[in-house]
């Protein structure tokens, strides 16, 4: 096995900008969030192995917030992107949330939909809001620790939303009960948001207001401090900022890491992409083993099998910068819905490229819905233009999508699925990646496609 020195946070800072996508947030929120956040973290004095924790704990701070992206999009009957953008603007107070309440609930719905929807957010409004960030923050932290961060760090994720005074959700913890990382991280994003939206000032404002409420006032005090610098806030806003917080890194080590690391946080990740929707949960991990399966079928060695496993967990990333209404839509697609889902391709070869130790896998994120006929997507590639990798991930995919529930249609069998591959073979699949996955098939037989997939790849992990 290979062990290879690479920067950790290198790889976080570029996964950071997906996070950034399924929030609506500008590219570059959490590593902003992360420059701010280290400043406060410096100016209280904390040392530099809890600077250090502090650090992922800001890039990785949204880790969960795709996991709640479906339930928003269908209580509230709107883009999720967009809500979680401009909700992020409101204090807490009850005039702001009525108000962003009845300006973004079902705007596109029918009245009488439209009336219900409000009716049971007024109703149940807390309830809502608690489950909400429970699920996002309990799967943010879960998410952290198979990434193998410290206690720390899945801690400081845990507790984002948690307020100075106990106001906040989910549990309602309040001052130094709080994690000292997650009272940072909360006060570094309103901060960034505010800054982004309004400017210096309006930053500098919002952190004011909400001192002694939402946030620590001797944080408060330190990012006061902090903000009266003006090259802080030139900084903040140079293009260079992302090199300035990989080279800020505290510690500054690079982290010796083997491939089984590599692979861990790929399958991390994909539990980010595939909690994006319902109907993608586990999509990625079947993708990797129905991936696995034609390789092996195929006889590549293990080195290229672990590529393909690591390039088909993360092939859909850029889907979380697609709103659920896209994604979950039980109807077809309009043009501009359909191009919206067709930028996911785009998405995933620009998240992939900026990563290092991933950027390899970037031309399959980006090739995976293209077609041997040229009719695919975003390039409209051709045989000739199109890698073996790319044929085997989406042989896998488009597998996976035919025998799983979707919005639009039920699970096929596993023989429809076969007659439609084979339908388009040599213009959309290429066939040998489609025998390679039948005889794969006949060896192992699945019943449910999706539980007994699952239960294939965790018996494989577990024998690897």
């Amino acid at each position: 096995m290979r062990t290879i020195q690479i920067r950790l946070a290198e790889i976080i800072e570029a996964l950071s900008k997906a996070l950034d996508l399924t929030e609506g947030q500008p590219p570059g929120h959490c590593i902003r969030a992360c420059y701010i956040g280290t400043h406060i973290g410096r100016e209280i004095g904390m040392a530099d192995s809890e600077l250090q924790e502090l650090y992922y704990t800001l890039l990785l701070k949204d880790l969960g917030c795709s996991s709640n992206a479906a339930r928003i999009c269908e209580l509230y009957m709107a883009d999720d992107l967009s809500f979680k953008r401009d909700f992020k603007l409101v204090d807490g107070s009850l005039s702001q949330v009525l108000r962003f309440v009845l300006g973004h609930t079902g705007m596109q719905a029918g009245l009488a939909e439209r009336f219900r929807g409000i009716l049971n957010i007024m109703q149940n409004g807390g309830k809502i809001a608690t489950d909400l960030i429970q699920t996002r923050c309990q799967r943010g932290a879960e998410i952290a620790r198979q990434m193998r961060f410290t206690e720390g760090v899945a801690g400081g994720v845990l507790s984002l939303d948690e307020h100075w005074n106990g106001g906040g959700k989910p549990i309602g913890i309040a001052g130094e009960e709080i994690p000292l990382y997650s009272r940072i991280a909360l006060l570094a994003q309103v901060a960034d948001i505010f800054q982004m939206s309004a400017g210096r000032e309006a930053a500098i404002a919002e952190i004011a207001k909400r001192a002694d409420g939402w946030f620590d006032p001797a944080l408060c005090a330190a990012f006061g401090r902090v903000a009266a610098r003006d090259d802080f806030w030139t900084t903040l806003r140079s293009d260079e900022l992302e090199t300035i917080v990989l080279e800020s890194e505290p510690g500054q080590q690079a982290i010796m890491a083997d491939d089984d690391y590599l692979d861990d946080i790929a399958a991390a990740f994909a539990r980010v992409i595939d909690a994006k929707s319902p109907y993608t949960s586990g999509h990625s991990d079947r993708v990797a083993l129905f991936t696995d399966l034609i390789a092996e079928e195929m006889g590549i060695d293990e080195d290229g099998r672990r590529f393909l496993r690591r390039a088909a967990l993360l092939h859909d990333i850029g889907k979380l910068g697609v709103s659920n209404s896209v994604l979950d839509k039980p109807g077809k697609l309009d043009d501009e819905e359909w191009g919206a889902m067709k930028r996911h391709a785009e998405f995933s070869e620009m998240i992939l490229s900026h990563i290092g130790a991933f950027a390899d896998l970037a031309k399959i994120g980006g090739a995976h819905h293209e077609r041997l006929d040229g009719k695919g997507y975003p390039r409209g590639l051709t045989a000739d233009e199109i890698a073996m990798e790319v044929r085997i991930v989406s042989t896998a995919d488009v597998f996976d999508a035919l025998t799983a529930d979707r919005p639009y249609r039920a699970a096929m069998p596993i023989s429809k699925a076969f007659s439609i591959l084979w339908e388009g073979a040599g213009q959309s699949h290429d066939p040998i990646c489609i025998e390679a996955l039948e005889r794969a098939l006949r060896k192992t037989p699945l019943q449910q496609p999706g539980d007994a997939a699952e239960t294939a790849l965790g018996e494989r992990q577990a024998a690897a």
